[in-house]
C-alpha cells in the first residue's frame, strides 16, 4: 500500500512547480493544477483557479496543497491582480478547507514588506554597498515588522496571508506562508540584490518538504524564503525553530 502524503502543487507548470516536480519525485504522491498541462505528474488537472467548480476535483483525497497560482511576475498591475492573483488565493484556501485538506503552504513574497529595501540599512545591501555593516549584527526583516508592500503584486500577497490566518483561525486548516526570495531558472545571482535574497533550488525544496511536513500542531505561520545567504536581510530563524528549516546554500559560493 502507498502511504505517500498526496500533494497538490496548483501553478504546476510555472518555474516553482517544475522544480518542486522534480524534487518531489518519489517522495509524495504528486498532483499538478494549472491552465495548461505540466509534465511529471501523478495526475493533472487542467483548470483556471479563478474558477472554484473547475479546480475542486483535484483537492479531493489530498493531505496538503502548495499554492503557487498566481500572476508571478510583481510588476503585475492591479488590474490582472485583482482579476487573477487574489481570487485564485481564495478559492484554493476554500477548496481545501472543503476537501478537508491538513495543510496549505502558500506561496507568499518577500515584497510584502519590499518597500524596507528604499531603507537603510536594507538599501545599501541590496545595492552591495556593505562598507561600515556587519553582517552578523544586521537587524534583518522578520515577519512579525508591519507589512510594506510595494505594489500590488505584495498586496496580493499580503491578502492571502491575512485569508490564510482566517481560514486556520475559523475553520482550523493548517496555513504556512513562504515570503519567498528570488528563484530563477539558474538557481543563482544574476545581479547585486539577489546576493541577499536568493533561494536556491536545493533550499526551495527543502523549505517547501518542511512545511508539508511539519507537525499538525503547527497551525500558522509566516516565515520568509532565503537561502543562508551572507547578506540576507530577511529572518529564517523562525522558520529554523517552527519547522526545522536549514538552509545549505549561500549566495556568496558565487561572489
Amino acid at each position: 500500500m502507498d502511504d505517500k502524503k498526496a500533494v497538490l502543487i496548483t501553478g504546476a507548470s510555472g518555474l516553482i512547480g517544475g522544480l518542486l516536480r522534480r524534487a518531489f519525485e518519489g517522495r509524495y504522491a504528486l498532483r499538478g493544477l494549472d491552465r495548461r498541462p505540466a509534465p511529471g505528474f501523478d495526475s493533472m488537472t487542467v483548470a483556471d483557479a479563478t474558477d472554484p467548480d473547475g479546480i475542486a476535483p483535484a483537492f479531493r483525497g489530498a493531505d496538503a496543497v502548495v499554492d503557487l497560482a498566481a500572476l508571478s511576475d510583481q510588476h503585475t498591475p492591479w488590474d490582472q491582480v485583482y482579476a487573477n492573483n487574489i481570487p485564485s488565493t481564495y478559492n484554493v484556501l476554500e477548496a481545501a478547507r472543503r476537501a478537508g485538506l491538513r495543510r496549505v503552504v502558500f506561496a507568499s513574497s518577500n515584497h510584502v514588506t519590499g518597500l524596507y529595501e528604499n531603507d537603510p540599512p536594507y538599501s545599501d545591501v541590496v545595492a552591495g554597498r556593505y562598507d561600515g555593516l556587519d553582517p552578523e549584527t544586521l537587524p534583518r526583516i522578520t515577519a512579525d515588522a508591519p507589512i510594506r508592500p510595494d505594489g500590488p503584486y505584495g498586496i496580493a500577497k499580503a491578502f492571502g496571508e491575512a485569508a490564510g490566518r482566517y481560514y486556520s483561525e475559523r475553520f482550523g486548516l493548517s496555513v504556512l506562508c513562504l515570503r519567498i526570495g528570488t528563484v530563477n531558472p539558474e538557481g543563482r545571482p544574476l545581479n547585486i540584490r539577489h546576493f541577499a535574497t536568493l533561494l536556491t533550488h536545493n533550499d526551495l525544496a527543502e523549505l517547501v518538504s518542511r512545511c508539508i511536513d511539519a507537525p499538525d500542531s503547527v497551525r500558522f505561520g509566516v516565515f520568509y524564503g532565503v537561502s543562508g545567504n551572507k547578506w540576507r536581510i530577511h529572518d529564517v530563524e523562525a522558520a529554523r525553530e517552527v519547522i526545522g528549516y536549514a538552509p545549505e546554500d549561500d549566495a556568496e559560493s558565487w561572489r
